[in-house]
């Protein structure tokens, strides 16, 4: 099968972002202060504030997640999945060590913020690439864990669409009874030049970012900046977790939806 590119016009892409943490990477988009909104975000992602629960955390998340509309799973998608992931091990096989990949232009985004559940490692030039097109052995960015000794140990990678992408054109790219691709919705981020106000709390819990108020109403009171949308389409692909659809296209920020619709009990 001959390597696809889906060519697409889009506007240019203004520059790059990547959410670390709870978030996954994003590119370019259309709110020109949004990276400093991005390492915020990662940072309070990233050092949850005490009386924070996991499970208030995660369903604080969920009302800022959005997700593609799921499929029934074919034959035909399973295939062109599996074509999907072999063109990608294949490409990014020689990252494994992350000093290749650093010497090839990919970034570590927010180095400053240690021992993330993930580490995101980020090409701009395919970010803008992947605003057009899709080449599946070219993604936005590798993902990395830390195994005991501290070394990076290459997983997967994550492809992402602009956020004017359709649902139909995220089925050409990586077939929706496979993958549901995500995006971080319902945004409050605190006016230009008040970025003292990101770890204001109110009944002990954050009213910004990530973990924040999810209404526009709720926004407004707090004197903050509703973001509808805060970035593009974003898909990972865990490659070097298996062999199984599962594994691979297995996303923590919507585990129990990925579960069920690739039948696990």
């Amino acid at each position: 099968m001959a390597r696809s590119f889906i060519a697409r016009p889009a506007l240019a892409a203004t520059f790059l972002i990547t959410v670390s943490g709870h978030l996954a990477a994003q590119h370019a988009h259309d709110h020109p202060d949004m990276a400093a909104t991005a390492s915020h975000a990662s940072h309070t992602s990233a050092n949850p504030m005490s009386g924070m629960g996991k499970d208030w955390k995660m369903a604080a998340m969920a009302s800022h997640m959005a997700y593609s509309s799921p499929k029934p799973l074919t034959v035909a998608d399973s295939a062109r999945a599996s074509y999907v992931i072999n063109e990608l091990r294949q490409a990014i096989a020689k990252y494994t060590d992350v000093k290749v990949a650093e010497a090839d232009g990919y970034k570590m985004f927010a180095p400053q913020l240690k021992n993330q559940p993930q580490y995101h490692f980020t090409k701009g030039l395919n970010a803008i690439r992947n605003q057009w097109g899709f080449d599946p052995a070219r993604p936005t960015s590798l993902l990395y864990k830390k195994n005991a000794q501290g070394e990076f140990v290459l997983i997967g990678a994550m492809y992402t669409a602009s956020k004017r992408t359709s649902e139909e054109d995220l089925n050409e790219r990586v077939p929706l009874s496979v993958a549901r691709w995500h995006r971080h919705v319902n945004w409050c981020i605190p006016a230009r030049r008040a970025k003292e106000r990101w770890y204001e709390t109110k009944d002990g819990r954050p009213i910004f970012g990530p973990l924040g108020v999810a209404t526009k109403e709720e926004c407004n009171e707090a004197n903050g900046r509703f973001i509808p949308q805060a970035f593009g389409w974003m898909v990972h692909a865990n490659v070097f977790a298996g062999n199984d659809l599962r594994s691979i296209w297995h996303d923590d920020h919507m585990k129990h939806d990925h579960d069920a619709m690739l039948g696990t009990p």
